[in-house]
């Protein structure tokens, strides 16, 4: 068993925290460095796993170092570790978008492992969605423990490049704020039409989850599946003849290429 350090407790880390000690990691083997007391001390007092204000502390007492702090924090914070602590042997993870691992190593040395991974927020729930690529530093094992530490929120996905860690972001990272923005829209008409609020958001929740369950049990594609709903000349297809003249199909492509090529700005503007 390895020795995972938290660096900063927010929403991210604590995910991945949690999701660990529900798969029934020690948590004495587990410790979370934040500089204000309340979110880490919360963590310790529910989870049982050990907590300092202490990056320094953190990052001795671990094989493993997740890095969860702001980007524009993580370089300090690696060059702090690297200068106080013997990094010779340890693997670190970072969940931060637009820190390259080229940037991480500049502070960190480029014989140490690196791995960024970039989860989304469904992984608060155990059910989200991680892109990871590593550095030609890792060894099989960090490769396996990170695989392990981060089934706990979801389900993981091995990156062929960095680059396309800007692709992921645009898709599964920022895409659940896409599908709230829809449900959004859907709930807001339904109250126009006369339901109350609470009622409104029951009915698009309780669509939008049986859509979800209905692309993962079937094997159909999920055009097949919209052509199954869709009867000629019925209200589904008037509904859908909107969306095409609306063109939603590039109006949805232009937004995840906006957020790709902001996730390449924020990384550039990081050097």
């Amino acid at each position: 068993m390895k020795k995972v350090a938290f660096i900063g407790a927010g929403n991210m880390n604590s995910s991945i925290l949690v999701g660990m000690v529900n798969q029934g990691f020690n948590a004495n083997d587990i410790m979370v460095s934040n500089p204000s007391a309340p979110k880490r001390e919360a963590l310790a007092q529910q989870y049982g796993v050990q907590q300092s204000e202490d990056n320094i502390v953190a990052a001795n007492f671990a094989d493993v170092i997740v890095l969860g702090v702001k980007p524009h924090f993580i370089r300090q914070v690696c060059r702090e570790i690297a200068a106080q602590v013997d990094i010779s042997n340890k693997c670190f993870i970072s969940v931060a978008a637009g820190i390259s691992l080229a940037q991480m190593q500049s502070e960190l040395g480029d014989s140490t492992a690196i791995i960024r991974c970039m989860p989304n927020t469904p992984s608060q729930l155990g059910i989200g969605m991680t892109g990871v690529f590593a550095n030609s530093a890792i060894k099989a094992d960090d490769e396996a423990f990170t695989n392990s530490l981060l089934n706990g929120i979801g389900k993981v996905l091995w990156l062929q490049s960095e680059a396309e860690i800007d692709d992921l972001l645009a898709v599964s990272a920022s895409g659940p704020a896409y599908f709230f923005a829809f449900m959004e829209a859907m709930q807001t008409k339904a109250m126009e039409f006369g339901f109350s609020e609470q009622v409104a958001r029951e009915l698009v929740q309780q669509t939008a989850v049986g859509a979800a369950q209905m692309v993962i049990q079937n094997t159909d594609s999920i055009s097949t599946l919209r052509e199954n709903v869709t009867s000629k000349g019925g209200t589904t297809q008037a509904a859908l003849n909107v969306f095409a003249n609306g063109n939603l199909i590039s109006l949805v492509g232009d937004s995840m290429e906006a957020a790709k090529q902001r996730s390449i700005e924020i990384t550039e503007s990081n050097n």
